[in-house]
């Protein structure tokens, strides 16, 4: 063997091993198996002991929820480029490496949050990602083990540049809602949000938006907080004539049910121009935008003092 032969075999061995992650969601057996090789794997929970400190996958970096979140008076709202570049940076993030995102998984409504940072990472320029289906309960119910060693990741030099392919502007959903595109609203909140009989905290009134229609997140899980596969995604796309839309826009309070949704109309339906609005009806209603199915005055009134005790 020749010199040169031999120092690439010596960095060969020396390099990580390329993950073979195929996305968009990853059982915990497959994550498992890759462990050690170049795969970025972002736990998306609070710090403190019940969230990453208390155990989390080995070589895990956390990058809390919050990071991919707007303020309190308009959570849903996208986080700059500018803001976003930083953050990555600091997570050591690159576009050219694969990211696994992981989380609680207690219930199917914390899935939102790993499907809004999905969304977040495939509109910043990352193209391998995948969600750890069924979350921290499903790696753990298979019996694998968690670290509590601190993660210190190096910092990138990665740049942001916002693709919104997959984000729904207030133009495109107010041409939506006066016809001028064959574009379906759907809401993914319970009927009691869609007929304005509950809102969020933040929303400056309850109801939804003309024209939308609901399909609730939850649909698209049959397993606890194991999201359905392609297949199934697919057929129960067709079903609920969501599939052969003519571009889809999803919504909720804030862009987390939402982002459920959108991922699995996009990402595993296979379905062609979903977009999230990410600041959904919070941030609607209190620009003022016309809402439909807003309850009277007396409702409203009720409807307040309800969700403020």
């Amino acid at each position: 063997m020749t010199r040169i032969a031999l120092t690439s075999t010596l960095a060969l061995l020396a390099a990580p091993a390329m993950a073979a992650i195929e996305g968009p969601l990853v059982a915990p057996a497959d994550l498992e198996a890759e462990l050690g090789s170049d795969i970025q794997i972002l736990d998306i929970r609070a710090e403190g002991e019940d969230g990453f400190a208390g155990g989390h996958i080995e070589g895990a970096v956390n990058a809390p929820y919050g990071l991919f979140r707007g303020p309190a008076e308009n959570p849903g709202q996208i986080v700059p480029a500018d803001q976003l570049t930083e953050t990555f940076r600091q997570l050591g993030l690159e576009t050219d490496q694969p990211v696994v995102v992981t989380y609680q998984g207690e219930s199917v409504t914390d899935f939102g949050a790993a499907a809004r940072v999905y969304w977040t990472l495939k509109s910043s320029g990352f193209e391998e990602i995948a969600i750890l289906n069924g979350g921290l309960t499903a790696w753990t119910e298979a019996g694998y083990a968690l670290s509590t060693d601190a993660v210190q990741p190096e910092p990138s030099d990665i740049t942001v540049t916002w693709d919104d392919s997959w984000t729904a502007s207030v133009e495109d959903v107010q041409a939506a809602i006066d016809g001028e595109t064959d574009t379906t609203l759907v809401d993914a909140r319970p009927e009691s949000f869609w007929n304005g009989q509950q809102s969020h905290a933040a929303a400056a009134r309850p109801g939804t938006l003309p024209q939308s229609q609901y399909f609730v997140h939850s649909s698209w899980f049959s397993d606890g907080p194991t999201i359905i596969d392609a297949s199934a995604a697919q057929s129960l796309a067709e079903e609920n004539d969501l599939a052969g839309a003519d571009g889809l826009i999803s919504f909720c309070n804030t862009g987390h049910w939402a982002a459920t949704n959108w991922f699995a109309l996009s990402e595993l339906a296979g379905a062609e121009n979903v977009k999230l609005y990410p600041e959904s009806m919070v941030g609607w209603s209190n620009a003022g935008y016309e809402m439909a199915n807003v309850p009277g005055p007396l409702r409203s009134l009720w409807l307040n003092i309800k969700n403020t005790f």
